[in-house]
């Protein structure tokens, strides 16, 4: 049977922390997460960000130097990035290390790796009172071939333009990894600048998962993460917009063989909501499985995609659609594709339909007890939502889910764009412009 695994939370300075203690994992997993409103002011510094600071410390001040140091912590796994959620901009720093109990000859590898990656976190490599330029430069570089790379992938491409002009003047619509047009004027002193505002000003979440005490995490937090004192200002929730006045029609052409036909919704339920586990059986009859009905009605029974799913976003109140068709076909897949939201709303979902999604679901939140970084995930949407969930919590709401409630959320969806990704002919296909 899964151990129940919980977190223990406390705070420490003017930080958050978050302590999973367990002998379930062979190695112990430390991660920093630090909010950020989601905006075009900062979303390019924002992601540029953990690529630099993975780049070199003050004791480590080369990336050779700072690799070796991994090497010697028996193959430590130090990774970062940056991630949406809802309107938050989150980036993230996490170091895996192995649990020494599991090695002879070595009884510090935790107080090593929470030191590394305090130093990590708040002495970078600087020049003075800035970065090492060599190392802006470089990760900018890195940065512009990521932005770029979105148009190498068609389907990941079609998905960021959906969202993009179905939530034109939102900061939902920006790019995770931010915009071209902003590298230019990054540099070392101003990245250094927002830096350090950003590690002094925003929500900062320390967590540890491992064979650890809470007494033991606080004498490290307290020895190798100065995380300060002063008041930090909180990330304003996301913007909710139900309200649907317009459906938006929005066709790109590229060098392409095969349509990407993508489609927005707006729903009310946030994670936040109490019906939150509605929308998610919602989407799971809807198109998150392969039993679901867009796979089934739109892929298998009609032939008229090579995948169609969907997605939600928990903290914006977003559902979004994918699928890939023959550009011939946009009309009809629209039209069936609509098709499944109406039934969902006419509450007509067979047996079949509603336990295998419950089933799935479930199974898919208990094997999220299996991974260290998918329990810091699952429980960082309880932290910036301000709803905590444990796992068991959420099973136990899945099962009283009715009918009714998923009948409800449908009735509430809202057609916002249709996005449609096609070849460059002028001869369009019927109703594709």
């Amino acid at each position: 049977m899964t151990e129940a695994l919980h977190f223990e939370s406390f705070e420490a300075g003017n930080a958050r922390i978050h302590i999973c203690s367990t002998e379930k994992f062979k190695t112990n997993l430390l991660m920093v997460m630090v909010q950020q409103s989601l905006s075009p002011e900062t979303v390019t510094r924002h992601a540029l960000l953990p690529s630099v600071l993975q780049r070199g410390t003050r004791t480590y001040p080369t990336t050779v130097g700072l690799k070796r140091k991994l090497d010697e912590m028996y193959g430590a796994n130090l990774f970062g990035d940056v991630t949406k959620r809802g309107e938050n901009h989150v980036m993230q720093l996490g170091l895996e290390v192995a649990n020494e109990r599991f090695l002879t000859g070595t009884s510090s590898l935790l107080e090593e790796g929470a030191a590394f990656l305090g130093e990590i976190l708040t002495q970078p490599a600087i020049d003075g009172e800035r970065f090492a330029d060599g190392f802006i430069q470089s990760e900018k570089k890195n940065l512009k071939q990521k932005i770029e790379s979105l148009m190498d992938d068609k389907i990941r491409y079609a998905a960021h333009r959906c969202v993009s002009e179905m939530c034109a003047g939102e900061p939902y619509a920006l790019f995770n990894h931010g915009r071209l047009e902003d590298l230019d004027e990054i540099d070392s002193e101003n990245l250094y600048t927002y830096y350090r505002e950003l590690l002094r000003t925003r929500p900062l979440d320390l967590y540890f998962i491992g064979h650890l005490s809470r007494t033991e995490v606080e004498s490290l937090v307290k020895r190798h993460f100065d995380v300060g004192s002063g008041n930090r200002t909180p990330v304003p929730s996301p913007l909710v917009q139900s309200e649907v006045k317009d459906v938006k029609r929005v066709v790109d052409r590229l060098d392409v063989n095969q349509g990407k036909l993508n489609m927005g919704y707006r729903t009310p339920v946030t994670y936040a909501d109490d019906t939150y586990p509605a929308l998610l059986m919602y989407n799971g009859i809807l198109g998150g499985f392969p039993h679901s009905k867009l796979f089934v009605n739109v892929r298998e029974k009609a032939s008229l995609a090579y995948y169609a799913a969907s997605r939600i976003e928990s903290h914006k109140g977003i559902l979004t659609v994918q699928s890939g068709i023959e550009i011939d076909n946009y009309q009809r897949a629209v039209d069936i594709i609509q098709e499944q939201f109406d039934l969902m709303a006419q509450g007509k979902f067979n047996e079949t339909e509603w336990s295998q999604t419950r089933a799935m679901l479930i199974n898919q939140l208990r094997e999220r007890q299996d991974r260290a970084y998918d329990l810091i995930d699952a429980h960082y949407h309880g932290v910036i939502s301000g709803r905590k969930r444990s796992l068991e919590q959420m099973v136990r709401e899945l099962e009283t889910v009715t009918r009714d409630d998923v009948t409800a959320i449908a009735q509430q969806v809202k057609l916002d764009t249709i996005y449609f990704l096609r070849d460059q002919k002028e001869e369009a296909a019927h109703g594709s412009n």
